[in-house]
C-alpha cells in the first residue's frame, strides 16, 4: 500500500485500510470511512524507447537521467500524458529529451515495473538528426547493439527483447542495490 494519501480528497477525513467487496473479490484498499472514497493506486503509464540513430550507423542512444546519483545509461522514458496516444507520448518524450525527430516507431512490447507501480510500454524508434538534450538528461551514449548491455528491470528486459528480435543474444549487468 502506499502512504503517499493519508487523507480523503473528497472529506478530508483520515483514509484507512479497509475491506470492501470489488469485482473478484473483497479487497483492502485505502478508503474513506467517512465518504467512501477508494484510492484504487492502479500503475501509471510510462513509455520508453529503445532509440535507433539511422544517421549514426544504426547506433542506440543511452541515456543518464540527472536525478541518477550512479553511472547508468538507460533508454528514454516518461509519463504519457491525458489525450495523446502512447505513440504520440513516446514521439513526444523523445523530442523533448534530445531534440531528435522520429521516423519510426514500433511497439516492442509491455512490461511491468511493480517497485514503482508502472507499465512501461517500450517502443523501437528509428530517429535522425543532432542530439541536443534536455536539462531532465545528464548525459548520453551511443552503443552499437552488439555492445550494448541490458539490466534485470522492465526497460532493461524490454532491451533485450529487441536485440533478440534483431539477431543479438543479449548480456545482462547487475544493477547495484538499491539504497
Amino acid at each position: 500500500m502506499t502512504d503517499e494519501y493519508r487523507f480523503c480528497p473528497r472529506c478530508a477525513t483520515a483514509l484507512a485500510l479497509l475491506a470492501a467487496a470489488e469485482d473478484g473479490g473483497e479487497r483492502t484498499r485505502l478508503r474513506c470511512p467517512a465518504c467512501g472514497w477508494t484510492h484504487w493506486n492502479n500503475p501509471t503509464p510510462v513509455l520508453a524507447a529503445v532509440i535507433e540513430c539511422v544517421d549514426r550507423d544504426g547506433s542506440l542512444l543511452l541515456a543518464r537521467n540527472a536525478a541518477w546519483t550512479h553511472r547508468m545509461f538507460a533508454l528514454v522514458t516518461g509519463f504519457m500524458e491525458a489525450g495523446e496516444s502512447p505513440e504520440q507520448g513516446v514521439s513526444r518524450e523523445i523530442v523533448e529529451e534530445t531534440s531528435l525527430a522520429v521516423d519510426d516507431l514500433a511497439l516492442i512490447g509491455v512490461y511491468d515495473f511493480q517497485r514503482m507501480n508502472q507499465v512501461i510500454i517500450a517502443y523501437h524508434a528509428r530517429v535522425h538528426g543532432e542530439v541536443r538534450l534536455s536539462p531532465e538528461l545528464a548525459e548520453y551514449r551511443l552503443f552499437a547493439p552488439a555492445e550494448v548491455r541490458c539490466w534485470r528491470s522492465s526497460t532493461g528486459y524490454a532491451l533485450a527483447d529487441w536485440l533478440r528480435s534483431r539477431g543479438h543474444q543479449p548480456r545482462f549487468i547487475e544493477l547495484p542495490p538499491r539504497t
